[in-house]
């Protein structure tokens, strides 16, 4: 060993140190081509680890350390949590018996063209057929669609990401299928709007005790003056209408996603190979010509 700081010859395996590259050569960007042309590539994905938020119903996170440098000279750990945690994809078991599992799924599914349109919504508002119209750049047929709320700046574990957001219902998504686009991201706690969720949904005059949030419900009679199924009928409805027709979904989406809003791009954002799958965490990303 020729380290000067460290006398023992087991620090790096028996092998000699100075071979070794540096921890910041690993850390420097590199240059990305794709199909020959050189790319920017735009992270849109939230962080995922320990004290990731969640949604909530979800257990948390369990991350165990069996091996570590100071035991066992490499670091290796376990991780129980659900797929649904962090930027993430729904399969179409997810909301629907008899469709298909993660493991399903045609990779082509998660990547191709498509576009980040600004769409800024307030507590409780509802992304409408109307603003998805008049996106910019324009929604085409079979684009990858990512939507900047703005609310994934409220990313945290707390009620005003989860409880408080926009979203998309019924109308959005029957407008999805009619567009045909290949898929559908937010940048919010789900495909639907919060309130056509089990935070507050259940079947009218039945299961008002399998709310998740009942406080929730209670708080929007208050501030609109109606029952939330007045407004919020149906349950999922966004999930169901994209998922079943082959339309994939992304929820959580965030990262650099300012950065690229407003322009057009190739979008990837793929699930892993998991067999019987009802989702999964994914690498949200987007490439664009660095000229």
């Amino acid at each position: 060993m020729t380290d000067k700081n460290v006398d023992s010859i087991y620090l790096h395996g028996m092998y000699d140190g100075t071979l070794l590259g540096k921890p910041e050569d690993v850390l420097t960007k590199p240059s990305v081509e794709v199909l020959g042309r050189e790319a920017e590539v735009v992270d849109l994905t939230q962080a995922f680890g320990a004290g990731t938020p969640l949604w909530p119903y979800f257990a948390d996170i369990k991350i165990d350390r069996v091996h570590y440098h100071g035991k066992s000279r490499v670091l290796s750990q376990y991780l129980t949590h659900t797929m649904h945690m962090s930027t993430h994809a729904d399969s179409p078991i997810h909301v629907e018996e008899g469709y298909a599992y993660t493991h399903e799924i045609p990779l082509g599914r998660y990547i191709g063209k498509g576009v980040v349109v600004s769409i800024p919504k307030k507590k409780w508002e509802v992304i409408t057929a109307e603003d998805l119209d008049n996106a910019e750049p324009a929604i085409e047929k079979g684009d990858i669609v990512i939507i900047n709320s703005g609310w994934h700046r409220y990313w945290g574990e707390d009620v005003k990401y989860f409880c408080y957001s926009p979203g998309l219902y019924k109308e959005a998504g029957e407008w999805f299928v009619k567009k045909k686009v290949k898929a559908v991201g937010v940048d919010q706690q789900a495909l639907d709007h919060p309130l056509a969720t089990r935070l507050t949904w259940c079947n009218e005059g039945g299961d008002v005790k399998n709310r998740i949030l009942p406080w929730l419900a209670e708080e929007y009679k208050k501030e609109k003056g109606r029952d939330v199924l007045e407004d919020f009928p149906y349950w999922e409805p966004c999930h169901r209408l994209l998922l079943t027709n082959g339309i994939m979904g992304w929820e959580n989406v965030g990262g650099d996603i300012d950065k690229i809003t407003g322009e057009r791009c190739t979008i990837v954002g793929a699930a892993l190979k998991w067999i019987g799958g009802d989702g999964s965490m994914v690498r949200l990303f987007a490439i664009r010509d660095k000229k």
